[in-house]
């Protein structure tokens, strides 16, 4: 893993945290709005902690995305990476939009197409695809499998001849380009488990155009999530294009490049590339190889228009410092726990926001030290049933949740304009042992 640089500015403020996200103000009387739908009115509803999303935060970052591609010349498809958050009502509306889907699971690709996405638009991806999955994605028409590996080809051959189907593949390339990033979501490198050793392709990219049910249509690389620099992007873009000469030198069709996502977000102030950039490292590096472009963007879309709302059960004085004891914890967001990830933390109440602030551990009810939100935070004296507004938890959030210590999932809630509606109700506890069974021994 490249080492990150060192964070030596302070923290940013709850105010210009509040700045750099349009989709979010502070009200003199209503305090934290996101849209225009008080934060508060939500959790006097729905309980907390409970996950809100702002429709026009991902509807105006996909039409950005989209104007970006479109300036630079580049046509591209942008295939949504529905790992990042698979609710149905987020896929529904990027659906509307135009975007597919790039799933890595059954239940992603069945998710994708209940909430309206065709088959024929969809991108099957992921290092351990089942037989069952593959099975499936091709009786349903899925438009393409991104095969990782020369056994996973093999299998896709057999199932795709054995049902009358022709799969229409795409190599993973993995071309050996670390991404920059955590060292647990970098996924380009030689010793990563994702991808086709870039020495293996070219072979392997023969042996597919031979195999019966097979048809191969291109090239796909993904390197890894939240980038934050073009130079690896670019790196691996050149290595797809060099490849993609290589094969059509040799007779082989090559009419898809899929160029994967990882597109990163500030989270704190860090500096992250804006989709013209993006977009002028694809074009700059395929644009005289006519060919079919694919994105698979998630965070990017979705990770900022997301925030998981909490209410303070406790501050806890001790001689180590302020414990702000919140009702979310680790089985709701676990990005800080699994990456160490900044996330800012922004009072709800008008009044808290402009209090004098100190320095406090964010920390939430579960039994584990890592269920930690942030330490030595700048914050006011919140006390109990005040509420905070953790940021930027679209993406990575509710889909990596859990019901660790037996507790509750949050509920979920969609926001659009001056509108809102709960998207996921919260369970209740007997939800939490419905599927199970006593033997009967133990009766």
């Amino acid at each position: 893993m490249t080492p990150m640089p060192a964070t030596t500015t302070p923290d940013p403020t709850p105010a210009e945290l509040i700045a750099g996200r349009p989709h979010l103000a502070m009200h003199a009387m209503d305090g934290l709005l996101i849209d225009e739908v008080p934060l508060n009115a939500i959790a006097d509803i729905t309980g907390t902690p409970v996950w809100v999303y702002s429709a026009s935060s991902i509807r105006r970052r996909y039409r950005m995305l989209v104007g970006a591609l479109s300036a630079a010349g580049v046509e591209t498809h942008i295939h949504y990476a529905v790992k990042a958050n698979d609710r149905l009502a987020v896929l529904r509306l990027l659906a509307a939009e135009g975007a597919g889907a790039d799933v890595v699971s059954e239940g992603e690709l069945r998710r994708a197409c209940e909430a309206g996405i065709p088959a024929g638009n969809i991108v099957f991806s992921g290092v351990g695809k089942t037989e069952r999955e593959v099975r499936f994605a091709l009786i349903q028409g899925i438009a393409q499998i991104n095969v990782e590996s020369a056994e996973e080809l093999e299998m896709l051959s057999a199932i795709a001849t054995a049902t009358g189907h022709t799969a229409q593949v795409a190599l993973r390339i993995n071309p050996d380009v670390d991404a920059g990033t955590h060292a647990k979501i970098t996924t380009g490198r030689a010793q990563d488990k994702f991808g086709i050793p870039y020495a293996d392709a070219a072979a392997l990219y023969r042996r597919a155009a031979a195999l019966p049910g097979i048809q191969p249509v291109g090239l796909a690389a993904h390197i890894g999530s939240q980038i934050l620099s073009l130079a690896p992007y670019r790196a691996a873009f050149g290595r797809l294009a060099e490849l993609t000469r290589a094969l059509r030198a040799d007779g082989l069709p090559v009419r898809v490049i899929d160029c994967g996502g990882g597109l990163g977000i500030p989270y704190r102030d860090e500096p992250a590339p804006l989709p013209a950039a993006l977009a002028g490292a694809i074009r700059s590096a395929l644009r005289d190889l006519d060919a079919g472009v694919l994105i698979e963007p998630g965070r990017w879309l979705v990770g900022p228009a997301g925030v998981l709302l909490s209410s303070v059960i406790l501050a806890k004085q001790t001689q180590g410092g302020r414990f702000v004891v919140l009702d979310a914890a680790m089985n709701d967001l676990v990005r800080p726990a699994m990456y160490d990830a900044w996330h800012g933390i922004v009072p709800v109440s008008p009044v808290d926001a402009v209090a004098a602030p100190a320095p406090a551990d964010v920390v939430g009810p579960v039994c584990e030290s890592g269920d930690t939100f942030a330490r030595d935070r700048l914050l006011p004296p919140l006390t109990p049933g005040a509420r905070v507004a953790i940021l930027d938890a679209g993406a990575y959030g509710s889909v990596m949740s859990s019901s660790y210590n037996a507790r509750l999932p949050a509920a979920e809630v969609m926001v659009d304009g001056s509108n809102w509606s709960v998207i996921r109700q919260r369970e209740a506890l007997a939800d939490l042992w419905r599927g199970e069974r006593v033997p009967h021994w133990l009766k």
